[in-house]
């Protein structure tokens, strides 16, 4: 309908998509000391999810946020009191600006969410102790205008994964400044 208005409109598909029902912005898995799941959570992954994007200029936000728009026409919970989705800048899900009106907090996670796995104690007392935060938002994609080949644009989502790197050091090198947690903060330039 959109593109019959004269509004460029495509559709993109967002593999190892982000489910985030309760809006914290992390898929979270409780599991027992046995490692038995608890299923406390209604946060789910799905291998794919299908949404559009359309160019819009945004008054209601400035002009930072002109550009494409992400519409869901398939939303899976309600935004405020019905079921919609958007328009969610992309240029505000890329930044990180989740307080932002047109359910930017929810895009944000379905491409960029931390999956953690927590061992619940009691119902006070948990711990996290597994944190992935590259598996959410891959190969995000459309297609190719005139050609059926698919068009990577993760890069309008997100920035890329930090690389992890690995390197030895001396404890006693640094211990006179380390804390009784023994961790050093490292900066990689």
């Amino acid at each position: 309908v959109l593109r019959c208005l004269g509004i460029p409109t495509r559709v993109i598909t967002n593999f190892n998509s982000a489910h985030d029902k309760n809006l914290n912005l992390s898929i979270d898995k409780y599991i027992d000391i046995s490692g038995n799941n608890l299923h406390l959570s209604e946060d789910s992954v799905w291998n794919f999810h299908v949404w559009n994007e359309s160019w819009f200029i945004r008054r209601d936000l400035g002009s930072f946020y002109d550009g494409w728009q992400v519409l869901d026409a398939t939303p899976q919970e309600k935004s405020k009191g019905i079921y919609q989705c958007g328009p969610a800048s992309t240029r505000a899900i890329k930044e990180g600006d989740v307080n932002l009106d047109y359910d930017s907090p929810f895009v944000f996670a379905a491409v960029n969410a931390d999956c953690i796995t927590w061992i619940r104690y009691s119902k006070k007392r948990k711990e996290r102790i597994y944190s992935d935060t590259r598996k959410i938002g891959k190969f995000i994609s459309t297609k190719g205008v005139g050609t059926n080949s698919r068009v990577d644009v993760t890069a309008n989502y997100k920035y890329p994964e930090v690389k992890e790197i690995s390197f030895k050091i001396s404890y006693s090198q640094y211990k006179t400044s380390l804390m009784d947690d023994r961790k050093i903060l490292v900066t990689a330039v």
